[in-house]
């Protein structure tokens, strides 16, 4: 619950693979924490035809407008109740208008890109900058902070690892909301508001009931994925420069 006891909608901007789920699980425990799943996904994948795993199943699950998401995102929401919406930035086409979210409380959770290309590359074989979404990360980025003219907190998925205790305290003060020590575990298995494609991407953190211990781990590109992780680094130090 925020100082003040309003209701507070906070955007989370993230690519794939980026322990987004296990953050919308966190922001979930919170009691007057409702949490929304990648809402714009159906519109990406009926805008763009891109042929991804469950594809029929998701447009079929949520509307395609995008205006119609943004509306349902925008509804009032009751006195004192918050809700935490889990974005992926490839799923903002251009012709998104941003605007809409800058009411909202905008984070940015970022993650060492060849940790994301290694992750995403075991889950699906076609992967691009668009797939990943750092490059549309930073786009949106500056422009969240063009329109609402003020600083743009960003995180850094190794630092929650890390430290999730540390790190989640500091990130609440970034969007003035009361630290809640609910938010270090959750429930294992399904969460009711899971994204249908839940079977494809969420067993790691359907089997969690935390934030997984960061591991170091050794990591082997493809010269093609090196390739790509090398187009992804100044976009991601661009966005490095502002963590908290």
């Amino acid at each position: 619950m925020t100082k003040a006891a309003e209701a507070v909608r906070i955007s989370m901007w993230s690519g794939p693979r980026n322990i987004s789920t296990a953050m919308m699980r966190s922001f979930s425990s919170r009691p007057e924490c409702r949490v929304v799943d990648e809402p714009f996904y159906a519109y990406y994948l009926s805008k763009t035809g891109l042929l991804h795993p469950m594809r029929e199943e998701v447009i079929a699950s949520q509307p395609i407008d995008w205006r119609i998401v943004a509306n349902d995102l925008n509804a009032p929401l009751p006195e004192g109740k918050s809700l935490y919406i889990k974005h992926m930035t490839q799923h903002m086409l251009d012709e998104v208008d941003l605007g809409i979210f800058c009411a909202h409380r905008n984070v940015f959770l970022i993650r060492d890109p060849k940790r994301v290309i290694a992750s995403y590359a075991a889950k699906w074989d076609r992967i691009s900058t668009d797939d990943i979404g750092i490059k549309r990360q930073t786009e949106i980025f500056e422009e969240i902070r063009k329109l609402t003219g003020s600083p743009v907190p960003v995180v850094e998925a190794e630092d929650i690892l890390k430290n999730p205790e540390a790190t989640l305290k500091k990130l609440c003060v970034a969007l003035d909301i009361e630290w809640r020590a609910e938010m270090l575990g959750w429930p294992k298995g399904r969460h009711p508001e899971d994204g249908i494609w839940s079977d494809h991407w969420y067993a790691s953190v359907e089997a969690s009931t935390g934030f997984s211990p960061y591991e170091e781990r050794e990591i082997t590109l493809s010269p093609e994925q090196t390739e790509l992780l090398e187009e992804q680094i100044p976009y991601y130090e661009e966005l490095r420069h502002y963590k908290i």
